[in-house]
C-alpha cells in the first residue's frame, strides 16, 4: 500500500510493521523522540519542519498508540507502553530535542554567526546545530588527541567548522587530563559519588594537553565576519567557570551562552549550580531555558542541567 501511495504523490514515513505516516501537505513534520515515540509538528516556524505528515489511517492514531496535544502546532504521538517502565528513556531524548530546538531558535533570534563549541568531544553538539538549521561558523575545542582526531573527521567537508586541539582555561599553559572512555574526561578527578556512579573512572589514562585562553583565540576564530555575534557553549566536565574566565573583558561580545551546571558533584572541586549561575548572571547573562542532562534513577534527583542563557541587551530590535 505504501508503495502505491508514493507513486501518486504522497510522502510515506514507515514507522514499523503495520504503521506509517502519509502526507502531501507541506506544514507537518515527524521528529523521533525515542525508539517508539514521535513528535508531530506543524508550521513554518522551524526550518526542520519541512514535510507534511498524517497518520496512515487518517487523523486518528494507529492501534496501540496515543497522541497528546502539546499546543496548536504540535502533537506528541507515542506507543501506549512507551513510557511504562522507561520514563527516563522517554524523557532524556525529549529534553535533548527541546534543548536543541530552543538553542537553534535562540541562535536565529540573536543572529549568531559564530558558535564557540568548548568541550566538543567528537562533534555531537556541532552536528546538532547543523541538523537544526544553524549555518554560521562553528569553532570547536577538544583537548584529548584521539578524540580530536575523530572531531576533525566529523568537521571534514564543512568549510565553516574549525577544530582546535586544546583545552580552554583561565591561564594559558598545559595540564594533565584524566582520560576515560566516552565523553567524561576531565582535568579534575572524580568524587566518590562520581566513581560510584560511573565505573569508567576505574580506568583512567593521563594525557598532557595544551591550554589557551579564549580571548587570545577569538580574533583569529572570527576572522572574515563583518559583524561578529558569538555564542559560547561550555561542556568541560567541571571546568566551565575556568574556561569562561578565559574570555576576559571580551565576554561582553558574547550574545548568548550555555553551560552544564551541576547539582551533584561528579568531579572534585567542580562548582555547584548556584555558584556558576552567580558568575554568569554577574556577567550579564539571563536564563532562557534549563534542561536536565542526567538524573539519578534511584532518587530521581537531577545531576546536571543544560543552562541556556542570553544577553538581553544584545537582542535585535523587533
Amino acid at each position: 500500500m505504501f508503495n502505491a501511495l508514493s507513486t501518486i504523490g504522497f510522502k510515506v514515513y514507515d514507522l514499523g510493521p503495520g504503521t506509517g505516516l502519509v502526507t502531501r501537505r507541506k506544514d507537518y513534520q515527524v521528529v523521533d523522540v525515542s525508539s517508539r515515540s514521535w513528535l508531530v509538528t506543524r508550521g513554518k516556524q522551524d526550518p526542520v519542519v519541512a514535510k507534511a505528515v498524517a497518520l496512515a489511517n487518517g487523523d486518528k492514531v494507529a492501534s496501540g498508540q496515543k497522541s497528546v496535544l502539546l499546543g496548536p502546532n504540535a502533537k506528541l504521538v507515542l506507543d501506549d507502553n512507551a513510557v511504562v517502565g522507561d520514563e527516563h528513556g522517554f524523557q532524556k531524548p525529549a529534553h535533548n530535542y527541546l534543548c536543541n530546538r530552543h538553542v537553534a531558535e535562540l541562535l536565529r533570534h540573536y543572529r549568531v554567526n559564530c558558535v564557540f563549541d568548548v568541550g566538543a568531544n567528537v562533534g555531537q553538539y556541532a552536528k546538532n546545530l547543523r541538523k537544526f538549521g544553524y549555518t554560521g561558523r562553528i569553532v570547536s575545542f577538544e583537548p584529548v588527541p584521539h578524540i580530536a582526531e575523530k572531531l576533525r573527521a566529523a568537521a571534514e567537508g564543512d568549510p565553516d567548522w574549525q577544530v582546535h586541539q586544546c583545552a580552554l582555561g583561565r591561564e594559558a599553559g598545559s595540564v594533565t587530563m584524566n582520560v576515560v572512555k566516552g565523553s567524561m574526561s576531565s582535568i579534575l578527578g572524580p568524587t566518590d559519588f562520581g566513581s560510584t556512579r560511573y565505573k569508567r573512572f576505574n580506568n583512567i589514562d593521563k594525557v598532557d594537553v595544551p591550554v589557551h585562553r579564549l580571548d587570545a583565540i577569538m580574533d583569529e576564530a572570527m576572522a572574515g565576519l563583518d559583524d561578529p555575534r558569538p555564542y559560547l557553549k561550555l561542556d568541560t566536565q567541571g571546568l566551565d567557570l575556568e574556561a569562561f574566565a578565559g574570555t576576559g573583558d571580551r565576554v561582553k561580545q558574547l550574545v548568548g551562552m550555555q553551560s552544564e551546571v551541576a547539582l551533584m558533584h561528579i568531579y572534585e572541586g567542580m562548582p555547584g549550580m548556584m555558584e556558576a549561575l552567580g558568575v554568569y548572571t554577574e556577567a550579564g547573562f539571563e536564563i532562557t531555558g534549563m534542561y536536565p542532562v542526567s538524573r539519578e534513577q534511584t532518587t530521581k534527583r537531577v545531576l546536571e542541567f543544560d543552562c541556556v542563557m542570553a544577553r538581553a541587551e544584545s537582542a535585535p530590535a523587533v
